[in-house]
């Protein structure tokens, strides 16, 4: 897959140009690692969270609510924006500016206190009490400096009982006033609606929406984005409207799933010689769908 010269790049990005010339073997651990699509939303949803992040502090802060279908970006935006202020340590302190913490599945306020530590890397004591815990979270919050909490899976806390739920949406409320910095909450709908049945929280929490992508200029220019992101030597014709049709019904539309696809695209591209998504390597990529995914795991319990 690497007996021929290597032709023009000039259809690939300036970065990718440097790892087309790579072996076959390398550029395919290329192909699997992360990357960093810059799309609209995106794009704009990483404004908005440095927006918040430089909010001078005050008695109610704004808040922004991350929504979106399983798959489809969230977290990788969140991880995006935490790089760009990440943790620092000092020789008397750690700083860490932008905490990341997940709702437990079965969510409570002490477990959720005992995650906020965890995630601080703050010492854990035995069948501590809550009003302990909440002392000791508020104290490590403010030592590490952190200047936005953003709680992830935020959906789970309607897992909980009503009373649980009610418990956690006034412990939002408690914190946002306490520490005076902004929360995030990302999630699916069911967040949303969580966050909507507290009027007092609706109202401080602004929704950013990602949504399932749909055929048109936005997904062809994710598309182009993707086909000159990958180290292939040859052009991918995957920017263009049946192109787009075919991945965004296979993939079901979230951006998660697309990329798998498209990963998986590429590494056939590389190990057949091929050098491009193309129909052909698009049909031999180790890929199935959620929905088929789904339909062979029950297909294996019967």
């Amino acid at each position: 897959m690497d007996d021929y010269p290597v032709p023009d790049l000039g259809h690939l990005q300036p970065s990718a140009q440097v790892l087309a010339r790579l072996p076959g073997a390398e550029r395919i651990q290329r192909i699997r690692a992360d990357r960093w699509i810059g799309y609209p939303r995106a794009v704009d949803a990483l404004a908005r969270l440095e927006t918040f992040y430089e909010w001078p502090a005050k008695q109610r802060m704004p808040n922004l609510l991350l929504i979106g279908p399983t798959n489809n970006g969230k977290s990788m935006i969140i991880e995006k924006f935490r790089r760009r202020h990440p943790a620092e340590s000092g020789p008397d302190r750690e700083t860490i500016p932008v905490l990341i913490v997940q709702m437990p599945s079965e969510p409570s306020v002490s477990r959720f206190y005992t995650a906020l530590l965890a995630a601080m890397g703050a010492p854990l004591l035995p069948r501590q009490r809550l009003a302990d815990l909440e002392v000791l979270a508020l104290s490590v919050l403010r030592r590490v400096g952190v200047r936005m909490l953003v709680i992830d899976e935020l959906h789970n806390v309607l897992a909980g009982r009503d009373s649980t739920r009610r418990e956690f949406l006034n412990l939002l409320r408690f914190l946002g006033n306490e520490l005076r910095i902004p929360l995030v909450g990302v999630g699916t709908r069911e967040a949303y609606l969580a966050i909507r049945s507290d009027d007092q929280l609706e109202n401080r929490f602004e929704p950013v929406v990602l949504p399932l992508w749909q055929e048109g200029d936005a997904a062809l220019s994710l598309l182009a984005s993707f086909g000159s992101s990958f180290p292939l030597r040859n052009p991918s014709t995957i920017a263009t409207a049946d192109a787009a049709r075919y991945l965004l019904a296979r993939s079901e539309g979230t951006i998660g799933e697309l990329t798998l696809l498209l990963t998986e695209a590429a590494v056939v591209a590389v190990d057949s010689g091929e050098e491009a998504i193309n129909q052909r390597t698009l049909s031999l990529a180790a890929y199935q769908g959620p929905t088929e995914r789904r339909r062979q795991f029950e297909r294996e319990l019967t």
